[in-house]
């Protein structure tokens, strides 16, 4: 089973520099670490504690289909 994850570098005072979000757009997940492999590592954690809490709870893994593209405004700036 795999997951979209969305990184987005964070501008925020109250972060340490180098911090990046993590999204899972498919389960409305967020999270949050140090660099793109702090990011991932705790988007894997997350994710598998999302994935455990179902399973004890016997409820549907949603796995639904993410289509990704980008929009290019270079006439409103």
């Amino acid at each position: 089973m795999s997951y979209l994850v969305v990184f987005e570098k964070i501008v925020d005072d109250s972060f340490q520099p180098d911090f990046y979000y993590a999204h899972i757009p498919a389960l409305g997940l967020t999270t949050h670490g140090k660099g793109i492999e702090g990011a991932r590592q705790a988007a894997n954690d997350l994710l598998r504690l999302w994935i455990a809490e179902k399973n004890a709870n016997n409820e549907v893994l949603a796995n639904p289909e993410i289509l990704v593209s980008t929009l290019e405004l270079s006439d409103a700036i």
